[in-house]
């Protein structure tokens, strides 16, 4: 298959680079990603200012790289678009230092990667592993990735559809096995505000997570229960639901 690698940690992150030499075994890929850390970007492109697109040599990685000065989902849109000849079978976005779930999609730059693929028609996969005390495993991540993408691309490819990949950080012979799931519930960033200069200016800077109860049949619940998560998604944010009622009101 021919496989486009993007992520939001930047091209140099390690993420990548071990999701990138688990898949050149058997495949051909390429990577396009940011040329520094763009997390938290969501769905952000650039159109104030010129992108610089730098060919880059990456250790102990074959394939061919490339570093963006944007955001994820300008590297999708710049490979598709300017790098890459011919079609792309599918897109994978990641590996992201620590996890992508609940409402922390609506904010990732590798899930909004993904969601750009699909938007091209490409379907797509966000890799994301747990991150606990500077502690991460993408090994693991890179591993689960491969065996979804190697059980499922006939219908991946034919379904056109985005997965959202989590693991936990576990032993792998202590992970209990893989859960399709929703997303679920809240998980925040609170800010912390401190006086600056003596003037009345304020400094916020985020300062942890608020977190709520753990929702059974979720991403969260799955994971904090020592299993890999799948959750499929979508873009289209209409509410098919309200359609007739809100027609209604007008």
């Amino acid at each position: 298959m021919r496989l486009l690698l993007v992520n939001d940690d930047g091209i140099h992150a390690e993420g990548i680079h071990v999701l990138a030499k688990e898949l050149e075994k058997d495949h051909d890929i390429t990577i396009v990603a940011p040329d520094d850390q763009r997390s938290a970007q969501s769905h952000a492109i650039t159109l104030s200012k010129p992108l610089i697109v730098k060919e880059v040599e990456l250790e102990g990685i074959k394939s061919k790289a490339y570093s963006v000065s944007g955001t994820p989902v300008d590297c999708v849109r710049v490979a598709l678009d300017k790098l890459i000849d011919g079609p792309v079978d599918m897109v994978l976005s990641g590996i992201n230092m620590g996890l992508n779930v609940g409402m922390d999609v609506l904010y990732s730059g590798t899930v909004s990667a993904a969601i750009e693929a699909n938007m091209y028609k490409i379907p797509s996969m966000a890799l994301s592993a747990e991150l606990i005390d500077g502690k991460v495993d993408y090994r693991l991540t890179a591993e689960y990735g491969k065996y979804i993408l190697e059980k499922s691309k006939g219908d991946f490819v034919k379904n056109n559809i985005i997965l959202s990949i989590n693991t936990p950080y576990l032993k792998e012979e202590d992970v209990k096995g893989i859960k399709v799931c929703k997303i679920g519930g809240v998980i925040y960033d609170y800010y912390l505000m401190e006086d600056y200069g003596g003037n009345g200016d304020k400094i916020l800077k985020v300062k942890g997570r608020r977190r709520e109860g753990l929702e059974g049949d979720t991403d969260r619940y799955y994971l904090s229960q020592g299993y890999v998560t799948i959750t499929p998604l979508h873009y289209d944010l209409t509410n098919f639901d309200l359609l007739n009622e809100v027609e209604g009101w007008i």
